[in-house]
């Protein structure tokens, strides 16, 4: 069974292609339509790749939630991702949704999100705080910005010749393998009407480059245990979301 997602996005839909991409080659979702706020780049992948899109006004004399609604309802979408969205999801949404609407934050929450944090602040609060390690986190969305359960996080090291947009680039890297896999799983979930398999990290670490999609996806399948979370301890210590 093909679950039917919507993409909200705001800006260069790099995420969205990456998304595009996995569904192509697992087939666990389809992305029936990109919803934007606004005309940005992800509005033409999303073209290319023949998706209709659905632009929403904020603030609109309907209410943003009604109109989205409207047009996810048609889509028959079951489910929402959120690929680089600048807007609140509204309460009719997130009601309507529960427990089905994804985020990817490009560093570790709680302890850099909230409201404004977006793009390049982000990172500039990461290396701010002289954090070791940033990396992105797949949360689910609840009607406050990035307070919702997180899914799943995957570390990226800070080094010490970083700037902004360098750690960016390294964090973006890993949110193309890191949020496709979290939509398939949530997919997966969803068809199966049970909660999605806890995401368990691997063992001795996380690697990058060519091992990063195999990794990423055996842990969203349960397939790789980390006795004592000792990564994510690490990755949490480092940014403070720990003692």
């Amino acid at each position: 069974m093909t679950v039917r997602f919507a993409v909200f996005a705001s800006g260069s839909g790099t995420n969205l292609e990456a998304l595009l991409d996995q569904e192509e080659a697992e087939g666990a979702y389809r992305v029936e339509a990109v919803v934007t706020d606004r005309p940005c780049a992800a509005e033409d992948r999303a073209r290319r790749r023949g998706r209709p899109v659905h632009r929403t006004s904020f603030p609109d004399r309907l209410g943003p939630g009604a109109r989205l609604l409207a047009a996810l309802r048609e889509h028959r979408v079951e489910g929402v991702l959120l690929a680089g969205f600048l807007r609140l999801v509204p309460a009719e949404l997130c009601r309507a949704y529960r427990g089905r609407i994804l985020n990817v934050h490009p560093a570790p929450l709680p302890a850099f999100g909230g409201r404004g944090m977006y793009g390049r602040r982000v990172h500039e609060a990461v290396l701010a705080s002289g954090a070791k390690v940033s990396g992105p986190t797949v949360h689910h969305v609840v009607e406050r910005y990035d307070e919702g359960r997180i899914m799943a996080q995957w570390p990226v090291p800070v080094l010490p010749e970083d700037t902004p947009e360098t750690l960016a680039a390294r964090v973006l890297a890993v949110e193309h393998v890191l949020f496709p896999e979290a939509a398939a799983a949530l997919a997966r979930a969803v068809a199966h009407r049970e909660g999605p398999k806890p995401f368990r990290w691997p063992e001795p670490g996380p690697p990058s480059g060519p091992g990063l999609r195999a990794a990423v996806r055996a842990a969203f399948r349960g397939e790789a245990g980390l006795p004592g979370g000792t990564v994510r301890g690490q990755a949490a210590r480092a940014v403070g979301t720990v003692p």
